[in-house]
């Protein structure tokens, strides 16, 4: 290692140049890097903005995942977010902290991710902030735009909606459990906690269908299906029967005495999409029925049991 160059070695600016070549090369893109703020065209009038932290240790380790991984981790952490809203995403801005020692390539790399990712729903990196910190933090903020739609909050869902999800889940927290014994097999569940595979165009989908309420499944189902009920005072019940647990993550469970569908329940980061809609809608492609809103105090129910706090992780509990 001692013979990589490093970002010490490389220095701030140079970096900046490695890391922003060719970022401007998109038709969206009207100013890209080199001045003090880019310029970013939105056809729809409005932007939909959001943001996402990433913290070595804490979100990724790097004798788990490759700098590419990474990097597509925490890309689709936001672009999901746009998703969520029934918008699509255009652009990402990204601030970038490491340790001087920290290999030049790694960061390149990185960056290869992050546009790797958001080539996958035709939005463009279009540039960011180095700075020197003790450990790899990346902070991504993502663009979208929802395309003359309507926003799909939180808070739309009604008694008699349907509850559906599109997207997986699980898979995730089964990879990360098989990664925490020291495991690198079945390789399709490993991967799932390396980077997601959101259901990105699910979420203009719903929006374009009548969903009347979404949220992103980052923290577990059970998690922010609380998010989604308490935001809409409804109580959203969850029916399991007939649910499809993939084969590897039957054998992985059962390999750890766990039961694979409280994996589906509460593990995090699949990025999954929970929406609600008017019963008796057709649902979209890649959406399957869970449930359905009924009125009563803000509560998830699933299989008849009220689930109160398990499920998602909390900063600063």
């Amino acid at each position: 290692m001692g013979s990589e160059t490093t970002l010490q070695d490389t220095g701030e600016f140079p970096l900046i140049d490695r890391l922003t070549a060719g970022l401007a090369d998109d038709d969206r893109v009207l100013v890209g890097p080199g001045d003090d703020a880019a310029l970013l065209a939105a056809p729809g009038g409005s932007v939909v903005v959001t943001c996402d932290v990433l913290i070595e240790g804490q979100h990724f380790r790097r004798d788990w995942s490759t700098a590419i991984d990474i990097g597509r981790k925490a890309a689709a952490a936001s672009l999901a977010d746009v998703a969520a809203m029934g918008a699509t995403a255009t652009g990402l801005v990204v601030g970038f902290a490491g340790p001087p020692d920290l290999p030049t390539a790694w960061a390149v790399e990185c960056t290869a991710g992050l546009r790797e990712e958001a080539a996958t729903v035709g939005a463009a990196l279009i540039g960011g902030d180095v700075v020197q910190a003790p450990q790899i933090v990346l902070s991504i903020t993502a663009l979208g735009d929802l395309g003359g739609r309507a926003p799909v909050l939180r808070s739309g869902a009604r008694p008699g909606d349907i509850v559906a999800v599109a997207g997986r889940l699980g898979w995730s927290a089964a990879g990360l459990a098989l990664l925490s014994r020291g495991f690198r097999s079945p390789k399709v569940l490993v991967d799932a906690h390396r980077f997601p595979e959101p259901p990105y165009s699910a979420g203009p989908a719903a929006a374009d269908a009548g969903a009347t309420s979404m949220i992103d499944v980052s923290d577990g189902l059970v998690a922010d299906a609380r998010h989604l009920a308490e935001a809409s005072g409804v109580v959203l019940r969850m029916v399991t029967d007939g649910w499809e647990v993939p084969e590897q993550m039957q054998a992985a469970a059962a390999a750890y005495n766990t039961d694979a569908l409280e994996w589906m329940l509460t593990g995090g980061e699949d990025h999954a999409l929970l929406a609600t809609f008017p019963a008796g809608s057709a649902l979209p492609e890649g959406f399957r029925e869970i449930g359905s809103v009924e009125a009563g105090q803000p509560a998830v129910v699933v299989d008849d049991v009220v689930r109160e706090a398990d499920g998602g992780f909390r900063h600063f509990a």
